[in-house]
């Protein structure tokens, strides 16, 4: 009881979530008296004390040295040339670009904030509402951490343990795709209600294309290194996350010649406060979900569910709602590293694929990014338009919606995510 109400004590106080999850956490062992403070260090170290984790600060650098490089540039004027015709142009250049942009990224955050930096000032000079325009970039960025490479997957797999990454990767590239076209569908149809026009009028020529396509060439490759070098078993996923960051060196310092030295040193630095945030994270939710377990919690959870049903589909059902919850309150990161313990347990006892079920639960989670009140792509692109989380939240439900519905989708099918893995030899 002194663990929960320290905790909604602490989150109702505003204080950070690794925080909140630490103080907690530090609250209960003081009452309780049965553990030793080393504990606590202990438990706090050994979570980021972690090979695979070294992925995060590699893939988030990565992504700051190609935006450098210009070659976001070349991915917009691709995206252009592929949905520019259609009506309401920009709004599905903004959702196919985040669907290029996914391949190097990982991050929701950096996809809101590089993407809307450039096309929602865009957007609104063509005369679309400031608040779909914000919409739109928010909507679209969650298809970054589902189209690998995706750093909750890369957690997931630490914290669940038998779910490999390659595994996780190769099951969000379907429905990534499928939450991209169903965003570019609500798009469309609002866009013939607000009038909204293509940016240009019929397909570009196929000599045209081939330009276009020749000068995102470098940025495309980025994701085929990646991805191709972890199927192909000659990266890690770290080894690959590191070997990103070698090549975005090389294009942006040899090839574009946009990166300079000062400006490597401002994102490096950028790159360490992002990732001791992530790291904070991990380390407090780390000692909470620790405290959770050896007071036998989980246990308790999973005899409280399985007497309520033991029908696998009302499990996900349950897991769905909850998660979609927690998303609109909870860090993703933190509620992985609590949750994944809990919950796994209890669907590998009902017949759930692991693989199956730590897809849809990252998905779930990644949702969160973008549902108030702690949604962190909201608050990013408030900073870059002039607008309320009210309005954006409005405009953004249809979206929202869609997406819940491509969730369903996958909880319900699970071909829809185990199909790719399955063929490619990773499950």
């Amino acid at each position: 009881m002194g663990f929960s109400i320290a905790f909604i004590a602490f989150l109702i106080f505003g204080a950070p979530i690794a925080f909140v999850l630490g103080l907690a956490s530090a609250t209960y062992i003081a009452i309780a008296g049965k553990f030793s403070w080393a504990v606590m260090a202990q438990r706090m170290f050994s979570i980021v004390d972690s090979f695979p984790l070294l992925a995060v600060p590699f893939f988030i650098l990565a992504a700051k040295l190609m935006e450098e490089s210009g070659i976001l540039d070349s991915l917009l004027e691709l995206a252009d040339a592929l949905v520019g015709h259609v009506r309401g142009g920009l709004a599905h250049v903004n959702i196919a670009a985040s669907m290029l942009f996914a391949g190097i990224t990982g991050s929701p955050t950096a996809d809101t904030a590089a993407i809307g930096s450039i096309l929602i000032p865009a957007m609104e000079k063509d005369g679309y509402e400031t608040d779909f325009s914000a919409a739109v970039t928010v909507a679209s960025s969650t298809i970054g951490p589902i189209i690998p490479p995706s750093i909750p997957m890369v957690i997931y797999a630490m914290c669940e343990g038998r779910v490999s990454v390659a595994a996780l990767f190769l099951a969000g590239v379907i429905p990534g795709i499928l939450v991209g076209l169903t965003q570019m569908v609500v798009a469309y149809f609002i866009s013939i209600k607000k009038g909204y026009s293509a940016t240009r009028t019929g397909f570009v020529s196929l000599k045209e294309f081939v330009v276009i396509f020749a000068r995102s060439f470098l940025a495309l490759l980025m994701p085929l290194i990646i991805l191709g070098g972890i199927f192909s078993g000659i990266f890690t996923p770290t080894e690959a996350a590191a070997a990103a960051v070698g090549y975005a060196l090389i294009i942006g310092f040899f090839v574009t010649r946009k990166l300079k030295v000062r400006s490597l040193v401002r994102h490096l630095l950028d790159t360490a406060v992002v990732t001791s945030v992530v790291m904070f994270v991990l380390a407090g939710s780390s000692i909470f979900g620790w405290l959770i377990t050896v007071e036998m919690v989980p246990q308790r959870i999973a005899s409280l569910i399985l007497e309520f049903s033991r029908n696998p589909l009302v499990f996900l059902l349950l897991v769905n709602i909850f998660l979609l919850i927690v998303g609109c309150f909870m860090n993703t990161t933190a509620a992985i590293v609590i949750l994944t313990p809990i919950l796994s347990p209890i669907a590998t006892s009902l017949g759930i694929d692991p693989l199956h079920f730590g897809f849809v639960v990252v998905m779930n989670l990644i949702i969160g990014q973008i549902t108030p009140p702690v949604g962190s792509c909201l608050f990013v692109v408030m900073g870059i338009c002039n607008t309320t989380m009210e309005r954006v939240t409005k405009a953004l439900l249809p979206f929202l919606a869609v997406e819940i519905g491509v969730l369903f989708l996958i909880t319900y099918v699970p071909i829809v995510t185990l199909w790719l893995p399955t063929v490619l030899g990773f499950h």
